[in-house]
C-alpha cells in the first residue's frame, strides 16, 4: 500500500481531456468519459490506482466554455476538504481548457493551499491518435504525489510538460499544444531529460478562505467585462448599469487606455456605486497606474475574479454598494 505521502485525490470535471472525437474527425465532444476512465488509460496510472495510491471523484462533466459559479463554489470546497486530509499528498483536477486560466486564478485566491493543487488540461480529446492528455495527467499526478518534498505548493498547472503557476496562467493559443504560458514570469518549472526541474516558486497570496464564497452562488455580485476599442460608445456600460450590474472591468488598449467615448459613461457607473477596474487587453503588457509608480499584470478574466471577490466581502461587511 502507498504511505500517507503519496496518495492523490483526482477530481474530473470534464473538458477535452475527456473528449472524445466524431467519426468525421471534424470535430469532438467534451466531457464524454468519466475520470476513471482516464486514469485507466495510462498504465501507469492504473497501477497506482490499483495499489490503492488514488482516489477519484466526478465532480461534473461539462465542457469548461460553460463554466459556472456554482461549480467553481463546489470545486474549492472539494479542494479543500481533500487537501485537509493528512493523508492526502495533492489533489488533481481534469478541467477543459477554455477557461482553465480563470479556475486556477480562483482557487489560488480562495485556497492558496500548502500543499499541490494541480490543474491539467487537454489541447486534442482522449481519442485523438496523438492525445496529449494522458501525458498530462500524469504528470499532473506525478506532481501533486511527490511535488509537496521537492517545495512544491499552491494552485498549479501542469501542461506540455511544463508547470504553470495558477495566479499566471493564461491560454495563449487554440489549438496548439503547447497553448499556455504564465506571462512575463514564465514557467516555475518544466520536465527535462525525464526529470521535475523547479525554477522558482510559485507566488504566495494571503488565501481568501471558504467564508469568502459561501453566500450562495445566485447572489454573488455580477460582475462583467467590456472592451475598450476603436469605435468604442458609452451604450454597452450604461445598459449593464441599467441592468443592475456591480462590477465593471475595462479591457483597456496599450498600457491601460480607454476610448475617451467611454469615460463618462465610467464616471458615471462609479457615481451610481458600481466597482469600475481597468486593466489591459494586451497578453504580454500590464496596465500603468498613471504616474507609472506601479503596473497591474492581471488579465481581464483575473481582474473580474478578484472583484467578484472583493464585491463579496463588501457585502459580508455590510459596506455599501449595489444592493443584491
Amino acid at each position: 500500500m502507498p504511505s500517507v505521502a503519496e496518495r492523490v485525490v483526482i477530481l474530473g470535471t470534464g473538458g477535452t481531456i475527456a473528449g472524445v472525437a466524431d467519426a468525421s474527425r471534424s470535430g469532438y465532444r467534451a466531457a464524454q468519459l468519466g475520470v476513471e476512465q482516464l486514469v485507466a488509460a495510462v498504465p501507469a496510472l492504473a497501477g497506482v490506482a490499483a495499489a490503492g495510491g488514488l482516489e477519484c471523484e466526478q465532480l461534473a462533466q461539462v465542457d469548461s466554455k460553460d463554466m459556472t459559479h456554482e461549480l467553481w463554489q463546489q470545486l474549492a470546497q472539494r479542494c479543500a476538504q481533500h487537501l485537509a486530509r493528512a493523508e492526502i499528498a495533492g489533489v488533481v483536477v481534469t478541467h477543459g481548457s477554455d477557461t482553465l486560466e480563470e479556475t486556477a486564478y480562483f482557487l489560488h485566491r480562495v485556497l492558496a493551499p500548502a500543499k499541490p493543487l494541480v490543474l491539467t488540461a487537454a489541447m486534442r480529446p482522449a481519442t485523438a491518435l496523438h492525445a496529449d492528455g494522458p501525458q498530462n495527467l500524469l504528470d499532473a499526478v506525478t506532481l501533486a504525489r511527490s511535488g509537496a518534498a521537492q517545495g512544491w505548493r499552491g494552485v498549479l498547472a501542469v501542461l506540455a510538460a511544463q508547470v504553470w503557476a495558477g495566479a499566471e496562467l493564461r491560454k495563449l493559443h487554440g489549438w496548439r499544444l503547447d497553448a499556455f504560458a504564465g506571462g512575463a514570469a514564465g514557467a516555475l518549472g518544466a520536465w527535462v531529460g525525464g526529470r521535475l526541474e523547479r525554477w522558482r516558486d510559485a507566488p504566495a497570496t494571503p488565501p481568501l478562505g471558504l467564508d469568502a464564497i459561501a453566500a450562495e452562488p445566485a447572489h454573488w455580485p455580477h460582475v462583467e467585462v467590456v472592451a475598450s476599442h476603436a469605435g468604442a460608445t458609452a451604450g454597452l456600460v450604461d445598459a449593464l448599469c441599467a441592468s443592475g450590474v456591480d462590477g465593471l472591468v475595462v479591457a483597456a488598449t496599450g498600457g491601460g487606455s480607454v476610448h475617451a467615448a467611454l469615460l463618462p459613461a465610467l464616471q458615471r457607473a462609479r457615481a451610481a456605486g458600481v466597482g469600475v477596474v481597468v486593466v489591459s487587453r494586451c497578453a504580454w503588457g500590464p496596465a500603468l497606474a498613471a504616474d507609472r509608480s506601479e503596473a497591474d499584470w492581471r488579465t481581464p478574466w483575473q481582474a473580474r475574479i478578484d472583484l467578484l471577490l472583493d464585491l463579496l466581502r463588501q457585502r459580508q461587511a455590510g459596506q455599501p454598494g449595489r444592493p443584491p
